[in-house]
């Protein structure tokens, strides 16, 4: 059933209903069969975006830029170094400008508070493309990949995340919650150097979202349990991007037994998937790859290279799937 969502920022998906999510991502699949398909959809010709990156990305800058394309629309890329935002200008004063010039915003860096106020004083769509706190776009790309293996209903069904807690996870928290889907972290609880756990606040509202849409929400250092009847396994990188090299060290020893292994898919559901948001440190081809192996003797780090490769990986899918459900918020937050 079409929405209205025109006007609407994606700061983060506390925001939008079960309903609305649904919405997203039932647009993302038909925009996915006519890409496939080779129909046309230049449905917001004559509009603009422009990208504001303060952390660099692949996935995401693509993603935008070949969706906005897709609609018709022209792209700004400002890269860190290509705007003045928090240095010369304030980020009020640059969402002013940038919200006469632009139909739409996305913005990709630090903190969730950036973001927030680029919203409140441009005047048009923002889009949350990654903070430190919630990763949206990733977490839709996520569940349409889940819905493409199971069924467009995916109440019931359980998702586990492997580590330590960060935006990823705390934005499919909040999808699963919604959605009625079953969510476990399965990491280390304790106050160890270099851990995070979700914050008090958003764990209390996402069970209040649970107990309305039957979903259960839990946390547990156990692999075993935490594993248990589950229908997809994800896990992320165990230093993200920006963070200091001093980290590796306490988290590698924090984190490995919580690393992704055959033995772990093994025990999850026999049609189990693995899941990944990217980039992934599961072998020693990139040079951060290499120098861990060379510092700490870690030729695998969150997940092993067997399981990344195999037939139950889904990565590149949720990857490719980036780009479908951003097109589905840009038309949706246009139209």
């Amino acid at each position: 059933m079409p929405m209205n969502l025109s006007g609407k920022s994606l700061l983060t998906l506390l925001d939008f209903s079960a309903e609305e999510i649904g919405y997203l991502l039932d647009l993302a699949a038909s925009f996915k069969t006519m890409k496939y398909a080779g129909v046309p959809h230049r449905y917001l010709e004559g509009k603009n975006i422009v990208l504001l990156f303060e952390k660099t990305s692949t996935r995401t800058r693509c993603a935008f830029e070949v969706g906005a394309m897709d609609l018709g629309m022209g792209v700004t890329y400002l890269d860190p170094g290509s705007s003045q935002m928090g240095k010369k200008e304030s980020i009020e004063d640059t969402a002013r400008v940038l919200g006469r010039m632009y139909d739409g915003i996305e913005y990709r860096g630090f903190e969730q508070s950036v973001v927030e106020e680029l919203a409140a004083n441009a005047g048009v769509p923002v889009w949350n493309g990654l903070t430190a706190q919630f990763h949206p776009t990733q977490a839709l790309a996520d569940i349409l990949t889940m819905r493409e293996e199971f069924g467009q209903d995916l109440k019931g069904r359980k998702m586990a995340f492997f580590g330590q807690v960060g935006n990823t996870a705390s934005s499919l928290l909040v999808i699963c919650a919604k959605l009625g889907i079953d969510f476990v972290q399965v990491g280390p609880q304790s106050d160890a150097p270099g851990n995070r756990t979700y914050s008090p606040d958003l764990w209390r509202v996402c069970q209040q979202l649970a107990a309305e849409s039957g979903a259960t929400l839990s946390v547990t250092d156990s692999v075993d349990e935490g594993v248990r009847g589950v229908d997809a396994v994800y896990t992320d990188v165990w230093v993200g991007l920006g963070q200091s090299a001093d980290l590796w060290k306490d988290r590698i020893a924090l984190l490995e037994p919580y690393r992704v292994t055959e033995s772990v898919m093994a025990r999850a559901n026999a049609d189990a998937i693995f899941m990944h948001c990217l980039p992934s440190f599961h072998d020693t081809n990139t040079t951060i790859g290499a120098d861990i192996a060379k510092q700490f003797g870690v030729r695998e780090m969150e997940v092993e290279d067997a399981v990344f490769e195999s037939k139950r990986s889904r990565v590149f899918q949720e990857a490719e799937n980036r780009m479908h459900t951003i097109k589905a918020v840009m038309y949706a937050t246009l139209r």
